[in-house]
Formats: C-alpha cells, sequence, structure tokens
C-alpha cells in the first residue's frame, strides 16, 4: 500500500473525531459540572502564601526564560512517534529529558513507563505528576511538526505531548530554584492512556507491589480551567459469532452470523435506551461492525464492538449485564432458526475496561487545584472525563486531571494544532498544586 493511500485511509478513519476540548465540554457539560462549589478560604490562603516565596517565583521565571527551549522540546518529543503499544523510542528519549532537567534517579519499568524521582525531605508521602507518552495514531503516520504563524501542527502535539512537555518543565523549573517538597515526588511519562491501550501503564502503576502513591496530578488537555475529578468509566467488548459459512443458495439453512448480531444489537439497545433515559448519565454505542466476504455467501462470522460508559458503577454493571443477555438470547434464537449444520458460537472478548469513581470536590486536592486556578484568574471548572485520573482514584487515591495551558484542537486529527497562548501558566499552575499537596521544605 503506497504511502498516499495509507493517509488516505488514516483520514478516514479519523473523521469525526473531536479535539479533547470539545469532547471534554460534552462530558462535563450535566447538571453536576453546573454546580457552584465553594473554596474553603484556608486553602487559598495556602496558596497566596506559597507564591510569596522567593523560591518559586524564582521558578515562574525559569518558566518563562525556558520558553524558547520548551517549544524545542515539544517539537523533538512529536517528531518521535509513539503509536499504540508501540512507545519504546519516546519512552527512552523523554527518561533522558527528564534526567538532564533534574530528577535524582530515572528508570523505565516493565511496560516502558518513565518515572523520575525528585526526593524530598522527609519522604513519608509520594506525589505524582503525570503525563501520557502515547499518541492514537498508528505506525506510518507523519508527525512533523509545521509551524503556520505562531501556530504549531502535527499530531498528537497537544494530546498528550504538550502535557509530557509541561511536567518536564515544571521539574527543570524547580531544580533551577533549588525547590525541595517534603514528599518525594514521581513525574512520570506513562504508556497506554489512549483506546485499547486502556490505561495499561497507571494500571500496572498500581499493581500489587508497585510503587507507593499518595496523591496523583494528571496533565492531560489544555488550558489552565478543567479540574477532572470524575472518572467516567467504561466497558468495552469485541463480540464475535461464528459459523461455518457457506454459499447462499447451496447451503441455505445454516446458521447465519449476521443474523445472530443483528439480533443481539436490536435486543440490547431497545432495553439500553430505556435504562439509559433517568439516572446518573450512562451511555452504550455500537461503533464498529464488520465480517462477511460477499453478497451470496453466508458470512463465517460476523463482529461488533461496544462502547458502555458511566460515572455509576452500579449502572456500568447493570447495562454490560444487559449486552450480555443480549448477545445470549440473540444466539440462542439464530441456532433455533437454523434447518441444518452445526450451531452458531460466540466469543466476548473484553477489550477495555476503565473504573469508574470520583475525587470529591470537597477533598483538599481539588480545593487546591480550584484555589490555584483561581489565584491564575481563571474559573475553575469541575467536569467527568476518562482519564488516567481514572486507575488511581478507583484504588482510593486522591486523583485529579488539569491541563498543560496554551489553547488548540483537533486532537484526535491530523490536523492537530497547538498555540502558546500564555502556556506559561500551565506550568505555574502545575507547580503551584504540586508544591500544596507535597509540601515545601524549607
Amino acid at each position: 500500500m503506497n504511502q498516499l493511500l495509507k493517509t488516505a485511509l488514516l483520514a478516514v478513519a479519523l473523521v469525526g473525531t473531536t479535539s479533547h476540548s470539545l469532547l471534554a465540554q460534552e462530558e462535563f457539560d450535566d447538571e453536576e459540572s453546573k454546580k457552584v462549589v465553594p473554596i474553603d478560604k484556608r486553602y487559598q490562603t495556602e496558596v497566596n502564601a506559597l507564591v510569596k516565596l522567593p523560591a518559586v517565583q524564582a521558578a515562574f521565571k525559569r518558566f518563562a526564560e525556558l520558553e524558547p527551549q520548551t517549544k524545542k522540546t515539544l517539537i523533538t518529543l512529536t517528531e518521535i512517534p509513539a503509536p499504540p503499544f508501540k512507545e519504546e523510542a519516546r519512552a527512552k528519549a523523554y527518561a533522558a529529558m527528564l534526567k538532564e532537567a533534574g530528577a535524582d534517579s530515572v528508570w523505565i519499568d516493565e511496560v516502558n513507563n518513565v518515572l523520575a524521582k525528585k526526593k524530598g525531605r522527609s519522604g513519608q508521602k509520594t506525589v505524582v505528576v503525570e503525563a501520557h507518552l502515547d499518541t492514537v495514531f498508528p505506525a506510518g503516520t507523519d508527525v512533523t511538526v509545521k509551524q503556520k504563524g505562531d501556530t504549531l501542527y502535527a499530531p498528537g502535539i497537544g494530546d498528550d505531548t504538550r502535557g509530557l512537555t509541561a511536567v518536564m518543565t515544571v521539574l527543570a523549573g524547580m531544580k533551577h530554584a533549588n525547590i525541595q517538597t517534603d514528599a518525594d515526588v514521581l513525574f512520570i511519562g506513562a504508556v497506554g492512556e489512549e483506546g485499547l491501550g486502556d490505561l495499561r501503564g497507571v494500571k500496572h502503576l498500581f499493581r500489587p507491589g508497585g510503587p507507593k502513591i499518595d496523591s496523583y496530578i494528571a496533565v492531560d488537555g489544555l488550558g489552565i480551567s478543567n479540574i477532572t475529578h470524575r472518572s467516567l468509566g467504561s466497558h468495552r467488548y469485541r463480540i464475535t459469532f461464528k459459523g461455518p459459512g457457506g454459499h447462499s443458495y447451496g447451503a441455505f439453512g445454516i446458521a447465519n452470523p449476521h443474523g445472530a448480531l443483528g439480533k443481539a444489537i436490536y435486543y440490547f439497545t431497545v432495553d439500553a435506551d430505556k435504562f439509559t433515559r433517568q439516572g446518573i448519565k450512562t451511555t452504550y454505542n455500537v461503533g464498529v461492525i464488520g465480517g462477511g466476504t460477499s453478497v451470496n455467501a453466508i458470512p463465517f462470522e460476523s463482529r461488533m464492538e461496544v462502547d458502555m460508559r458511566s460515572e455509576s458503577p452500579e449502572r456500568l454493571k447493570t447495562i454490560d449485564a444487559m449486552l450480555q443477555a443480549a448477545v445470549q438470547r440473540a444466539l440462542k434464537e439464530e441456532n433455533a432458526m437454523k434447518r441444518r449444520g452445526p450451531d452458531l458460537t460466540v466469543e466476548v472478548k473484553l477489550v477495555g475496561d476503565r473504573p469508574s469513581g470520583r475525587t470529591e470536590a470537597t477533598t483538599p486536592l481539588v480545593q487546591r487545584a480550584m484555589a490555584v486556578t483561581k489565584y491564575l484568574q481563571a474559573e475553575p471548572k469541575l467536569s467527568a472525563s476518562s482519564t488516567n485520573a481514572n486507575t488511581p482514584i478507583a484504588n482510593g487515591v486522591p486523583a485529579i486531571t488539569i491541563g498543560s495551558g496554551g489553547t488548540g484542537g483537533g486532537a484526535h486529527s491530523l490536523n492537530e494544532w497547538w498555540l502558546n497562548d500564555k502556556g506559561v501558566l500551565g506550568m505555574e499552575r502545575i507547580l503551584l498544586l504540586l508544591l500544596t499537596e507535597a509540601g515545601v521544605a524549607r
């Protein structure tokens, strides 16, 4: 297949995808997100005292001085492909960058997560600041950065390469200003956030025997307003009905996998529609269907991929059960209709499992994020989304996701772009939130 055809097919595959900022808007545009959550004054006092420290002001100044280098780093990392499950090259480059930025130790774990530790004075607590290494783009995608005016264009430049760059620059600013925290800090580049990566990098961090983590700040998305504190869980399945297949005339009467698939979709969507019309928002989608070889051939398999999402673990479990029941009902009915030949079988494979949960808006981490956002003269916007924060939240660890600064759009498309519109505020926000969580050693 020539490169032109590859590009055309990728463009078709990505048509209709939406920027991260718009997706987030759709996800937090619910009644709970519209509620006004007060900020406890003690956290605003904490932030106001923190920004007066000479070392913090020195770090802010350093962020501004590093802007040209930060841009170069963003371009360099963007142009290192990091397709799903193939993040090794970018991981190695990012590990070297974190070491140069001032980490005390850097290592790459078994799944290619990059971890850089900055030791705290007491080390009694560990705070994570993380961005994800992977992009949604397959191997062979042209990731060359192009500049038009002040805007940078390239697949993955905002999601989440800008996040990686911001995290590294925060570390460099802390090193320059000689800021030591009380807690240990892990600066992490995680694999597998996107799509079928299924949060595998962060799931590995939270494996039994994994590193001790007490607080988790994920950096994903842009701007300085959004605070994702509610994790949108999802179950994703690839369901395949299988049969012998045969000639549409000569083998007529054998069970048809397409018939079973059609019934399964119908039974599931009828029940799911009723269920999702009330209660905590829960969604479902049959996003991919396929199978068959010819109009005059009974297919030997028929498949679909299904996505279900909810903030409520209980509702996600319920709609999942509806899907399973629909599949088994369809299988039984299609097999009952056959006139000859073997029964159909079905394979139900879980290909995505993202946990639901929340870090309450009253917890110190969320309150501090709101206070820092207010200090930077932005309006805090609490939201629900599916990010790397899902896993720590599900493990009982306070966690949120915040943006990396600047503005952009076209995430998950070939025309993704990022503009350095007061992007330095993104680093200031990350630093202030980190220091409120980790404490400043004095």
